[in-house]
């Protein structure tokens, strides 16, 4: 048995599933950032069911600017979403562990956990000029030139529309130099045949479901917060 429920308790959305009675702890699920968040939630969700099972609870917050979030992108920016992860956390009783995606673990490391869990982690600037790309390839198409240069000057003076997304300057230049981060204790995993069994969703053009990655990812986490003494 598990529960799924939508709190409002910050200024974002939060969506909770937790099994009945007292939970073993809960995850924090910091997902992946930008068009990724919307290919791999599906997935994430499948993984907060599958946490229920094994006992505990998950909540993944909006992030502002994503999802539902009523926050304009374009007035975001990495330092933001860092705080408002430790917000979020601040408000969670009893021990949590953050497990976090892709380009979530760029901004993971500002909330207080018993443990961090990160699958596939990327750097900013990966992120960044992935996007950019993006953005050179429809310019191309609709016979505008452009380049990653160009677009490198132009966000220096203003935003900067990149595939779909209006980033603010400053969330251009955190991205172009940020790293996740050292924490502890911390397991870090990739996909394959010496990590997570699944297919990188964040790459697909439209939003996926593997229901047999999101039993492996909740199956980690379960096996790694043991180690951690979180059980």
């Amino acid at each position: 048995m598990w529960e799924m429920r939508v709190l409002t308790q910050t200024a974002e959305h939060i969506l909770r599933i937790a099994p009945a009675g007292i939970p073993r702890a809960t995850v924090l699920i910091v997902p992946p950032l930008f068009e990724e968040a919307n290919r791999t939630r599906r997935t994430l969700v499948l993984a907060m069911r599958a946490l229920a099972a094994e006992g505990f609870a998950a909540v993944l917050p909006d992030l502002p600017g994503h999802n539902e979030s009523l926050v304009p992108l374009v007035e975001v920016d990495l330092a933001r979403w860092q705080d408002a992860l430790a917000e979020v956390i601040s408000g969670i009783d009893g021990p949590t562990i953050i497990a976090s995606f892709r380009g979530g673990a760029l901004i993971d490391h500002k909330a207080k956990a018993a443990a961090w869990w990160r699958l596939a982690p990327v750097g900013g600037a990966s992120l960044l000029r992935t996007l950019m790309r993006a953005r050179v390839s429809a310019d191309r198409e609709a016979g505008v030139a452009s380049s990653l240069e160009a677009l490198q000057d132009e966000a220096k003076s203003g935003p900067l529309l990149l595939a779909g997304n209006h980033l603010s300057s400053a969330m251009v230049a955190q991205l172009g130099t940020s790293e996740a981060q050292g924490v502890e204790p911390l397991r870090s995993v990739g996909l394959g045949a010496d990590g997570i069994a699944g297919t990188p969703l964040w790459l697909r053009a439209e939003p996926g479901e593997d229901a047999a990655m999101a039993e492996a990812i909740a199956a980690d986490i379960s096996a790694w917060s043991k180690t951690c003494g979180v059980s």
